[in-house]
């Protein structure tokens, strides 16, 4: 998989839907709502980052492919389980759609987790 691509794809995304967040919804959500939805925008962003941080460290031999296509999909379903669902429940207002919050969590984790081990693992070792 190419991970800047998927990264740069999801940032643009990350862009579009926090626009619509502050323009479109602006007076339409409770506060409540806008804080879970601008939450969920914040969360996009940063691992969005790291998605595209995945696929530079991948093209630069830093880590291994495989190990880029592990993190980077922990990454992007985290993405989609954490984000999405914060979106989803901020505009439904259906609090329920929380509980699929968490596992989008344990996916950031592991993510960061992966790309660590495997970056330690790969590195040189100094002279």
């Amino acid at each position: 998989m190419n991970w800047t691509a998927v990264g740069a794809w999801a940032l643009a995304l990350a862009v579009m839907i926090g626009a619509f967040g502050a323009h479109g919804l602006r007076g339409r959500l409770d506060a409540y709502s806008l804080d879970v939805y601008e939450r969920a925008v914040l969360y996009h962003f940063v691992h969005a980052l790291g998605i595209l941080i995945t696929g530079a460290l991948a093209a630069s031999g830093a880590i291994a492919r495989s190990s880029a296509n592990w993190a980077g999909g922990l990454l992007l379903a985290g993405v989609i389980l954490f984000s999405g669902s914060l979106y989803l429940l901020a505009i439904t207002g259906n609090r329920t759609l929380g509980a699929i919050t968490p596992f989008g969590g344990v996916s950031f984790i592991a993510g960061w987790i992966v790309l660590a081990i495997c970056a330690a693992r790969t590195l040189p070792p100094k002279p």
